[in-house]
C-alpha cells in the first residue's frame, strides 16, 4: 500500500453517498504476496504457487491469483468507501489480463447506483497495472451502515513467511557442487525398515550416495517389498543380525570399500560399539563426537550444536576435541572461521558450575593454539549467545555473544533437549552426523524425516570432500590443561559495559 497507514478509517454513511465517488488503493505485487496468499487459502495451483511449473507455463512466471486481486478491492471497499461497517452482498470480477511479480496495481471502486430502501450501493470495480492497462474489472453490491462507523486501525500481526529447511535444502545443493568423483559410497547398516530404507534411496537419488545396504538380506528385501522400495540397483552385504551388519560395516570402512556410513534399523549404542572399538573401530586421535546442523527459521545461517548424541558427561579434555571436531564441520560446509559459544546456565565464572569453568579453559586453549580455526567465548547462556539483544542488554563484550555459529553443550542431557525444543517447538530442521572418525557415520534417528535423512547424508559428503581431512587436534599433554585450568583466576568476572 502505497499510502501510510491511518490511525483511524471511517465509513461514508449511506446518506452521504453520491452517484460517481470513487477511492483507490494501490498496492505492488511480490513474490511474498503469492505465497502468502497460496498458503493462507490452501490454492496450490502451480500456475500461481510453484515457480519451476510457471516459468514455462503459459505466462512465464507467478501471476497474482484472482482472489488477491478481489482481497485488494476488499480493502478499498472496507476501509475507504463506503468503509468500515459495510456488508458485501454479491460480487463479481471478469480478469483481463495477468498480474505478474512486480505489478503496481490500483483498485478502484466508484459508486454507480444507490438503492435507498435497504442502504444498498453498487460499485463498479477497475482495475489497472502500472502501465494503464486494465487487468480486472467487475461490479461489487455492498450493504452501507446508515451512520458513520469510525473505529481506530487494528493492529495486525506481521507476516513473516516461514520456510523450514531451506538452508539445509541449499546444504544439499553445496554437498551435490563437491562431488567431484562421484556420489559418497556409503553403507547402510540394518535398513530394515521402511524409514531407514526410503531415507538412503532418496538421498541416492539426490545423487549424494551410493547405498551399500549391510544386514539380514532377507530382512531389507521384505522391508523394500513393503514399501515398493526397487533395491535392483544397489548392492546388498548380507550378515546374520544388526552385530553383525554393524561389524562388518566397520571393516569396509577400514579398507575402503565404503567412504561413510549410515545407521538404519538398529540402536545407537549397537553401532557406535562397533565404530569405537580400540582395536578394529573407527577411531582416530581424535574423541568420537557428534554434531547437529540446525536450521532455525529467521536466522541467517545454519546453527551447529555439539555434543547431543555421544558424549555423556565429557570432561575437558573430550570438549576440546568436541569443540575442534564443531570447528573442522563448520569448515567443511564452507565457514572459515565459525564463532563458538561455550554454553553453560551463566555467562561468568562461577566455580559452583563446573561448565563454567570448562568454558574458560577451552577458552584460553584457543588462545594457546591447543584448538584453532575458530573464533571461541565462553561461558555463555544460550539467550547471549544467539541474540544480539539479549548479549548487549547484560553489556557483554564479545565478538561471539548473539553471532554463535556453533553451540556447544555443556553435556549430552542439556544438548539433546536443546536440539528437541529447536526441532518441535520452533520447528527448526535438523540433521546431522559423527565426527572424529576416519569415516563421517550419519546417525540418524528412527524420527528423522527424510529430508533430515538427505540432509546428513549432504554432510557425509561435504566431510569426505577433498581438504576436509581429520586433523588431529592439537594435544599438549596433562600440564597444559593444568595451565588452562590455572588461568581460571584471572578469568572469575567476565568484563562487561559500564
Amino acid at each position: 500500500m502505497n499510502d501510510p497507514t491511518p490511525a483511524s478509517i471511517e465509513s461514508v454513511p449511506f446518506g452521504a453517498l453520491k452517484i460517481g465517488q470513487s477511492a483507490c488503493l494501490q498496492r505492488r505485487f511480490t513474490h511474498d504476496d503469492a505465497m502468502a496468499f497460496a498458503a493462507i487459502s490452501g490454492d496450490l495451483n502451480p500456475a500461481v504457487a510453484d515457480e519451476d511449473y510457471a516459468r514455462d507455463a503459459l505466462f512465464h512466471g507467478l501471476v497474482a491469483n484472482g482472489m488477491w486481486l478481489a482481497a485488494l478491492v476488499g480493502a478499498v471497499v472496507g476501509t475507504r468507501l463506503p468503509g468500515p461497517g459495510t456488508i458485501y452482498l454479491d460480487q463479481s470480477l471478469r480478469f483481463l489480463h495477468p498480474v505478474s511479480i512486480g505489478d503496481e496495481v490500483s483498485a478502484c471502486v466508484r459508486v454507480a447506483a444507490l438503492r435507498a430502501e435497504q442502504h444498498d450501493a453498487e460499485l463498479a470495480v477497475d482495475i489497472h497495472n502500472q502501465g494503464g492497462q486494465r487487468v480486472a474489472e467487475g461490479r461489487w453490491l455492498v450493504r452501507v451502515p446508515e451512520a458513520a462507523v469510525r473505529r481506530p486501525v487494528t493492529r495486525l500481526p506481521a507476516v513473516q513467511l516461514r520456510d523450514p529447511g531451506a538452508k539445509l535444502r541449499a546444504l544439499i545443493e553445496q554437498a551435490r557442487a563437491a562431488l567431484d568423483d562421484g556420489p559418497l559410497v556409503t553403507a547402510v547398516v540394518h535398513a530394515v525398515d521402511e524409514v531407514s530404507l526410503g531415507g538412503a534411496v532418496l538421498a541416492a537419488q539426490a545423487g549424494l550416495i551410493t547405498p551399500v545396504f549391510v544386514g539380514p538380506e532377507h530382512k531389507i528385501r521384505a522391508a523394500a517389498e513393503a514399501a515398493h522400495i526397487d533395491l535392483s540397483p544397489y548392492r546388498i552385504v548380507a550378515t546374520e543380525h544388526s552385530h553383525a551388519a554393524a561389524a562388518q560395516a566397520v571393516a569396509m570402512a577400514r579398507e575402503g570399500t565404503v567412504r561413510a556410513m549410515m545407521k538404519g534399523s538398529l540402536h545407537t549404542d549397537e553401532l557406535m560399539h562397533a565404530v569405537v572399538d580400540a582395536q578394529t573401530g573407527l577411531r582416530t586421535a581424535r574423541r568420537v563426537s557428534h554434531a547437529f546442523v540446525i536450521d532455525v527459521v529467521g536466522r541467517e545461517r545454519l546453527l551447529l550444536l555439539s555434543d547431543a548424541a555421544v558424549n555423556v558427561l565429557p570432561d575437558l579434555e573430550a570438549k576440546r576435541d568436541i569443540v575442534q571436531n564443531a570447528i573442522d564441520l563448520a569448515h567443511a560446509m564452507g565457514n572459515a572461521e565459525p564463532k563458538v559459544a561455550i554454553l553453560s546456565a551463566v555467562e561468568t565464572v562461577n566455580p559452583k558450575i563446573p561448565s563454567t569453568l570448562d568454558a574458560a579453559a577451552l577458552c584460553k586453549m584457543a588462545d594457546r593454539g591447543q584448538i584453532t580455526g575458530g573464533l571461541l567465548d565462553g561461558p555463555l547462556a544460550f539467550d547471549n549467545a544467539v541474540s544480539l539483544r539479549a548479549a548487549q542488554t547484560k553489556g557483554i563484550v564479545s565478538p561471539v555473544a548473539g553471532l554463535a555459529d556453533i553451540l556447544i553443550a555443556p553435556d549430552l542431557e542439556s544438548g539433546n533437549m536443546l536440539a528437541k525444543q529447536l526441532e518441535y517447538l520452533a520447528d527448526a530442521k535438523v540433521a546431522g552426523v559423527v565426527l572424529g572418525t576416519r569415516v563421517p557415520v550419519v546417525l540418524t534417528s528412527r524420527a528423522d524425516l527424510p529430508d533430515a535423512r538427505i540432509a546428513s547424508c549432504a554432510l557425509a559428503v561435504l566431510l569426505s570432500a577433498p581438504g576436509a581431512t581429520h586433523r588431529p587436534a592439537p594435544h599438549g599433554g596433562q600440564e597444559n590443561l593444568g595451565a588452562a585450568r590455572r588461568f581460571l583466576e584471572s578469568h572469575q568476572n567476565r568484563k562487561k559495559l559500564g
